[in-house]
């Protein structure tokens, strides 16, 4: 190999090809014919195409046959006798000379053809394959056609062609496999048996007709006969068991044979019709399939659960259908579970059997996702199940059917529905996620500080009417239902009426102006930039834009509202003002809406008087108090209605007390200047703040001399609130005051968590700290009364803690609360936490556990329940496992229900998994009031209310929450696709840059001089340019014998079982708290169950509604605003330590509180 160099190499080398099927003839027919597809189904196609034409030729012979000349071909025809049987008629038949040419033709195809089967699928013995019942046949009616080529006489004998329908119906049968093969045909097994079922009926019909045609030719005489439509008559009148007797056969062997097919059809056809409805059973139960033709005509969406769920599956169709583009959408239900009866039902209602359509099959199967047409679709939700032991098994079915989905269909929009916050970051490429758990805990943390937060999203992200309540006779159930069809609405700048005049205008000025004019709260914008995000509130600074996004509140969206100017006729007018005069329900009095004008007035000048010294400038913002106490009425009405314009714009350049001010000339006017405060109005009234409210200005000024003047002028009223701040932090940790500070977390409870800017400790606290009553080498206390916070404390009950829980913690850490207001949390969980879940909350201040059940007394009391503003229970995973669904709530529904009774002062927010068990909280069964929203919900579910339950006391205070009202969230994300980042940044889940906050604050007896939401409005808009959005409205009943006070039995029997009841449940509790260790004076004994207030939330009320004595107000603060927390004077909203003023008495509301139905 050497000395022949490297070429020997080449010349040893053999090119070796390799081929998949082998090049022989046989195996290149078996190719053709049998392996390949699509060929052989060509062929299959073409072979039932001959057996259709011998059977039409069949059936063509039969007609033209004439039973007068029956003989062989060529033969002279015999003579036989009307009264004797023609035996010779079954033998011989008239065929014409061009029939038979296309007969033998046909049966020389056929039978070149099986015998090429045969010689390809030879295996074996042959014998087996020719006794075939298939073979038997097609050599049947094809040998005797040849052998009529070499014998011309046999040309007209008798051969049973209709036969080959038998033959067709295999054919038939290998076909629609064939189809499903080669050509991907998705044809069910129900629609295959019906075509089988259906060929084989005609097979067995057609078959009956010809044999008894042709043997009824044996009847004596021509009149005996039957004619191919007679036969056809006969034997359908036969197999339907009619058998009206006006034909009948003559001779016995068509007698035998109509038996025998009788008793083969008894036979045959029940097994058919069994099999078929054992499919039509089956097929009811997987569904249909959503057809190809109705997917590219009609738009659809899909829906995947693991199971069909009525309440889940209802909740989705009300929400998805309230929107009136969303009408003509179909919604395909995908689900591998069957359906129950109650879906059944539901379905069979006319309102969803047009539009709903279920199909049973798995997201997993590209099978399934064809039948539901998952790539014409416009979009796919992928929804959780409610009620389930183990969520994170529950988590992981969806996250593998959203990865199906995406794999199966890229570019569809998805909308996946995840438990477990761990899970999320598995289904981040989703176009919208909504995790329960995350939500549910942040709303639950956000309710304990801002009291009906939960109310107020859950009312905001249903889709409502704003009728509810309409016809009630109490007058807060029409404020509420009217408030609760406010929905987040969007609109760019310049195409929208509600704020197109505010172009070029601060953000403050244009929420506060469109509130006035059109009754709309504008609440955040989105710029027109490359990753610009959403900013609830961005503040003064910024400045509107014509392609801005902006987002507001309103009971429906500016598209669908009518504008109605008001009428310049001054007679019109003035007799338009009387009017208004004499209404009182939303109205605030006369005074208080000239002030609102000329409030309005004012701040459209601004940047005509820059140059104004600031002591004119503050005495052109304030506002005359003087004859509001002296009940002066010497003002001018002007209506403020949310859809009502004001006209002001007239009355501005003709006012002499501004332009007196902006002058610097006095004024001509005999009247008083409406704007400043009489001369030593602080002189007669020392140590009062004085009354004032600026005007909103359209753009923040460039001048440090107007900036500083307008802060200066808040900033001031608040120095001994930071003072106060400093004192509450040592007294919470003197020794270590230095180690508060505010950052990120350092330990992530999860994969994926967006780490929160939040209160933190420095240096974290040991985990033998955070056990609330075990005491450690670094603390000796016992219980929470032992730790002496200042403010009251938290309780958060859990049987679990879970990474979700982080998401409780964080908002009421944010690093925007102020130090003094931080409440202590208490996590009461009846299972050991594990240490990762420790080292997470280990670096947040005022952050305990304890192992305890609310159904102890003794851990209630440890816990410090007694000292605590909020308990909240969390709904428990193992109360899924009840043998009734509606019973899961049962554990926490009774242990809540001890702790009213026990505790009647407590606040307790409870979690449930049905909605409909909110009625047993803190139930009481003698409750008139109580029965009467019972009847009162019955009605609004009559009338179709998507929030049936929203009248029920528990839900209007925001005491319940069930995770399903939060399931709206993802459905409305298909309309607005902003509604899920919206809802984050509002409940404080997400930070964007430059992006407000929800928080609160509370009306007190300083603060009813405002006197109504439109001031209050213009007066947090121009200090701390804070939004407010909605009230919390509480209602008390100074009326002892009011309907709402009274429980309901008021004989004197029944408060005597009920003092003896609360008597004995005031002994347990001290002997109890003897047994700890804990003072008896801390229990509060003279509590009572009686109900004496109701609370409700007011989302986007009116410009005129009158303010009311602790009144929450919901507001959006600025990022980065003033420091004050509020404009109204320095006050301790959540400790309860506070000393109490003595001779403090509360302003009764106008007019008596209206309890009817």
């Amino acid at each position: 190999m050497d000395i022949l160099g490297p070429e020997a190499w080449y010349h040893d080398r053999v090119r070796v090809e390799f081929y998949i099927n082998e090049r022989s003839f046989k195996e290149r027919l078996q190719l053709y014919f049998i392996k390949n597809q699509r060929s052989s189904l060509r062929i299959r196609v073409f072979n039932f195409f001959l057996m259709a034409v011998s059977c039409t030729l069949y059936c063509v012979r039969v007609i033209l046959d004439d039973h007068r000349h029956i003989a062989c071909h060529g033969c002279t025809p015999k003579n036989f006798s009307n009264t004797t049987e023609n035996w010779w008629g079954l033998l011989w038949v008239n065929r014409p000379v061009w029939l038979w040419a296309l007969q033998v033709s046909i049966a020389i195809i056929m039978l070149f053809q099986t015998v090429l089967m045969l010689y390809l699928q030879h295996k074996g013995n042959i014998c087996q394959q020719l006794m075939s019942i298939t073979r038997i046949l097609e050599f049947l009616n094809t040998i005797p056609f040849i052998i009529t080529l070499f014998w011309p006489p046999l040309r007209n004998l008798f051969i049973p062609v209709f036969l080959n329908c038998w033959l067709a119906h295999a054919i038939l049968k290998n076909m629609l496999n064939d189809l499903n093969r080669a050509l991907q045909k998705i044809q069910t097994a129900f629609s295959q048996q019906v075509i089988i079922l259906c060929s084989m009926l005609l097979c067995l019909i057609f078959t009956s007709i010809c044999g008894v045609e042709h043997l009824e030719r044996a009847a004596p005489g021509v009149d005996g006969k039957m004619n191919f439509f007679q036969a056809s008559y006969f034997v359908i009148v036969t197999f339907s068991t009619v058998g009206y007797g006006d034909i009948q056969v003559n001779v016995w062997p068509s007698q035998l044979f109509v038996a025998i097919m009788i008793i083969a059809a008894l036979v045959v056809i029940p097994i058919q019709l069994e099999q078929l409805a054992f499919y039509l059973l089956e097929r009811q139960k997987q569904g249909a399939s959503y057809s190809k033709h109705r997917a590219a005509s009609e738009k659809h969406v899909v829906v995947c659960a693991t199971c069909i769920q009525a309440d889940l599956i209802m909740d989705f169709l009300n929400e998805f259908y309230a929107h009136p583009h969303l009408q003509d959408y179909f919604v395909v239900l995908l689900s591998p579970v069957e359906l129950d009866n109650t879906m059944r039902l539901l379905l069979q209602i006319p309102i969803w059997s047009q539009r709903v359509i279920y199909v049973q099959g798995s997201a997993l199967r590209d099978q399934d996702l064809q039948r539901v047409r998952m790539d014409d679709a416009e979009a796919c939700f992928i929804l959780s199940p409610r009620n389930v032991m183990d969520r994170h098994e529950a988590d992981q079915q969806t996250i593998l059917r959203t990865w199906a989905v995406k794999d199966f269909s890229p570019n569809l929009p998805i909308f996946v529905q995840i438990l477990k916050p761990e899970n999320m970051f598995h289904v981040k490429f989703a176009d919208h996620v909504v995790c329960e758990d995350e939500f549910k805990y942040a709303l639950l943390a956000n309710n304990c500080l801002t009291p009906g937060t939960s109310t107020f999203v859950t009312l905001l992200i249903h889709t409502l009417r704003g009728h509810e309540g309409s016809d009630s006779d109490s007058q807060w159930m029409r404020m509420y239902g009217r408030s609760s069809g406010n929905e987040v609405y969007h609109i760019t700048l310049g195409d929208s009426k509600f704020f197109g005049e505010f172009e070029n205008k601060s953000f403050i000025y244009a929420s506060f102006h469109a509130h006035k004019k059109y009754g709309v709260a504008l609440v955040g914008v989105k710029k027109d930039e490359e990753d610009s995000e959403i900013q609830l509130n961005p503040g003064p600074k910024h400045i509107m834009q014509a392609s801005d996004t902006c987002y507001y509140f309103n009971i429906t969206k500016e598209e669908n509202s009518a504008f109605i100017f008001a009428d310049s006729d001054p007679e019109k007018e003035r007799e338009h003002k009387r009017k208004d005069s004499k209404s009182s329900l939303h109205n605030e009095p006369s005074s208080s809406s000239k002030i609102h004008s000329i409030i309005a007035s004012v701040g459209q000048d601004r940047q005509t008087s820059t140059n104004t010294k600031a002591g004119d400038i503050r005495k052109l913002h304030a506002i005359q108090e003087e004859d509001e106490s002296s009940g002066s009425s010497n003002w001018i009405l002007s209506k403020s209605d949310s859809s009502m314009a004001i006209e002001l714009q007239e009355r501005r350049a003709n006012d002499p007390a501004r332009e007196a001010l902006v002058t610097g000339k006095p004024s001509t006017s005999s009247g008083r200047n409406l704007l400043i405060p009489p001369a030593g109005e602080e002189e007669r009234v020392p140590g009062r703040r004085r009354p004032s409210i600026l005007p909103v200005l359209e753009i923040m000024s460039s001048d440090p001399e107007d900036e500083e003047t307008g802060i200066t002028f808040t900033a001031e009223k608040v120095e001994t609130e930071v003072d106060g701040d400093i004192e509450d932090i040592k007294v919470w940790d003197a020794k270590n005051e230095s180690d508060w500070m505010k950052g990120y977390p350092p330990v992530a409870p999860y994969i994926g968590y967006t780490p929160m800017f939040s209160h933190l400790l420095a240096n974290p606290r040991k985990l033998c700290c955070l056990e609330l009553d075990q005491p450690c080498s670094h603390s000796n206390h016992h219980c929470a009364r032992d730790y002496n916070w200042p403010n009251n404390s938290i309780i958060v009950a859990v049987e679990s803690t879970a990474p979700g829980l982080y998401n409780f913690i964080v908002p009421l850490r944010a690093h925007w609360r102020p130090k003094h207001t931080l409440k202590p949390i208490v996590i009461m969980v009846e299972k050991r936490p594990d240490t990762v879940f420790l080292e997470s909350i280990a670096a947040f201040p005022l952050v305990y556990y304890m192992i305890g059940s609310i159904e102890s007394l003794d851990d209630l009391l440890r816990a410090g329940i007694l000292q605590a503003d909020t308990v909240v229970v969390v709904d428990r995973e193992s109360s899924k496992l009840a043998e009734e669904d509606y019973m899961a709530d049962a554990c926490q529904v009774v242990a809540v229900q001890t702790m009213f009774k026990l505790f009647p002062s407590s606040t307790i927010i409870t979690e449930l998994t049905h909605p409909s068990n909110m009625r047993f909280m803190q139930f009481r069964a003698k409750d008139y009031y109580a029965l009467k929203l019972a009847q009162k919900q019955k009605r609004e579910k009559e009338r179709g209310a998507n929030l049936s339950y929203m009248f029920r006391l528990p839900f209007a205070a925001g005491n319940v929450f069930t995770a399903s009202m939060l399931d709206t969230l993802l459905y409305q994300s298909f309309v607005k696709d902003y509604m899920i980042i919206f809802t984050r940044l509002l409940l404080g889940l997400d930070q964007a840059h430059g992006s407000g906050y929800l928080c609160e604050m509370k009306i007190t007896t300083d603060d009813l001089w405002i006197r109504t939401y439109g001031r209050l409005y213009q007066k947090l808009c121009s200090t701390t340019f804070e939004i407010p959005v909605g009230i919390y409205r509480t209602q008390m009943q100074s009326d002892s014998k009011s309907e709402l006070s009274v429980t309901i039995d008021d004989d004197d029997q029944s408060s005597t079982c009920l003092s003896e009841e609360r008597a004995a449940l005031a002994e347990l509790v001290r002997s109890k708290m003897k047994k700890l260790g804990l003072p008896e004076s801390d229990y509060d004994a003279e509590a009572t169950e009686k109900r004496s207030a109701l609370s409700y939330v007011l989302i986007n009320p009116g410009f005129d509604t009158k303010l009311e004595l602790d009144d929450v107000i919901f507001i959006i603060r600025p990022a980065g605003g003033p420091n004050a927390s509020s404009p109204m004077p320095p006050r301790r909203k959540y400790s309860t330590r506070r000393p109490k003023t003595e001779g403090e008495k509360r302003e009764e509301p106008q007019g008596s509180m209206d309890t009817r139905l």
